[in-house]
């Protein structure tokens, strides 16, 4: 059976979703959810984070249902709990998240524009493509998406953790030490978390029908290979130019891993032909 088969037959919540009460539902979760958030006394938003975020939860409910949902949640979660460890070395080195970890607008796209053009993809293919046509390109966007956070929790988790309890932390084009916190620095405690991280995000991707073997194994190399260059534009051009902010460069990371993800299926779905 070839990959696009298989995903298709695993994915059945991809091609259902779009419907006007699967955007009713969406937005009446978000707005529960987060009006529990706002109630909490850790922020884990801005004010306008949260409106940027009930924008997105919306988006990916609507296009994806619940299951695309929980995958999205998932990276939210353990992004945010990741962020906070070692939160009290990295504010005494200098090198923790601005706002003690708090997300803004810029952080919720920056992270997750990529996947949520993957699920818009996926809602007005379901709809005017041949049948044809989804048999082949809705699994592979169900696995661009989750390759995009994939990817995101995989440079969150290296990064945080790298900072945090790296002991040994080297500059990616020179591998000459550097302080923790250096764009482009890695680390072995940093890197390995990194892995973890993304293996999280692809078990989830395949517990929801939106993976198969083969897609969580695509799914961890192409969160690799885009987390190793995004530590390479760190350490080569975010310093040299102004407009590559971390929301910038986080935005080119999570696209890359979705399209490595999405040719790599393609790829394996045409040799299994």
């Amino acid at each position: 059976m070839a990959l696009s088969e298989v995903f298709l037959a695993l994915t059945p919540s991809v091609q259902g979703s779009g419907q006007l009460t699967d955007w009713l539902i969406g937005g009446l979760v978000n707005t529960l959810l987060l009006a529990i958030a706002w109630q909490l006394p850790k922020k884990l938003l801005t004010p306008a984070g949260y409106c940027h975020a009930w924008v997105l939860g919306v988006i990916i409910w609507g296009c994806l249902g619940w299951r695309g949902y929980i995958v999205m949640i998932t990276y939210f979660l353990a992004g945010t709990a990741v962020t906070r460890l070692g939160k009290s070395r990295k504010e005494a080195a200098g090198i923790a998240e601005g706002r003690s970890g708090v997300r803004g607008p810029e952080n919720v796209w920056g992270s997750a524009l990529a996947a949520a053009v993957c699920a818009g993809a996926i809602a007005i293919l379901s709809v005017t493509a041949s049948p044809a046509s989804q048999a082949l390109w809705l699994p592979l966007l169900a696995l661009a998406y989750v390759s995009s956070l994939s990817t995101k929790l995989s440079d969150t988790t290296a990064s945080e953790v790298g900072k945090a309890y790296g002991r040994h932390t080297f500059l990616i084009t020179s591998l000459k030490p550097v302080p923790a916190g250096t764009e482009g620095a890695v680390s072995l405690e940093g890197t390995l978390a990194g892995v973890a991280g993304s293996v999280v995000m692809a078990l989830v991707g395949w517990a929801v029908g939106f993976l198969n073997l083969w897609g969580i194994i695509i799914c961890l190399v192409a969160a690799f290979v885009a987390t190793t260059v995004e530590s390479l534009i760190g350490a080569t051009l975010q310093t040299r130019i102004p407009w590559l902010t971390n929301e910038v460069v986080n935005g080119m990371n999570t696209t890359l891993g979705a399209l490595i993800g999405l040719l790599l299926g393609l790829a394996v779905a045409q040799i299994n032909q």
